[in-house]
């Protein structure tokens, strides 16, 4: 299948559901560029492309005061922000992963949208990319930190969007 070009989707209005892997780009923000993702900048460059009819944003809770922050601005910009709790292990590690709740979400949205975003750069949902394209017909757009993503993700999505200077916070 041939890759669309940008154009093609402004012919038309597309519905677009929107999936963000709040750590994967946390994280992988702050190591690349030592500062925060603005989930505004990218709402407003994905509205351009059709009605976003779907967005959800995927955080571990820790029960902060700047979290509580954080996510009350994510329900602000549009999404329904889905929360896990942070769970400390004995021996010091964390867990807090919500591939699998992403990966449901996604299956059950990707029938009513015409593009299909995710926010990460985890090379754990190649597969999914893959079987959504292929079920349901839809386009799918990565945005990530390039340099932090699996090859293989960039690979199957129709587009990727770089997290560059342009959707990052000003201050470090």
């Amino acid at each position: 299948m041939a890759r669309k070009k940008v154009t093609d989707y402004l012919e038309e209005q597309r519905r677009i559901a929107i999936f963000a892997d709040v750590q994967n780009i946390y994280y992988t923000v702050r190591e690349q560029y030592r500062r925060q993702f603005d989930y505004q900048a990218l709402w407003n460059e994905i509205r351009h492309f059709g009605e976003i009819n779907f967005a959800a944003a995927y955080a571990v809770d820790r029960n902060e005061p700047n979290q509580k922050k954080f996510q009350h601005k994510l329900r602000e910009i549009g999404f329904d922000v889905k929360l896990k709790p942070y769970i400390q292990r004995a021996d010091g590690s964390s867990k807090g992963d919500w591939d699998v709740g992403i990966t449901i979400d996604v299956m059950e949205e990707a029938e009513n949208a015409d593009i299909v975003v995710l926010a990460t750069g985890d090379g754990d949902f190649a597969p999914l990319v893959e079987r959504i394209k292929e079920r349901f017909q839809v386009s799918v757009w990565i945005v990530s930190v390039s340099t932090l993503t699996a090859k293989h993700l960039i690979d199957v999505a129709d587009r990727h969007f770089p997290i560059n200077g342009e959707m990052l916070i000003n201050r470090p």
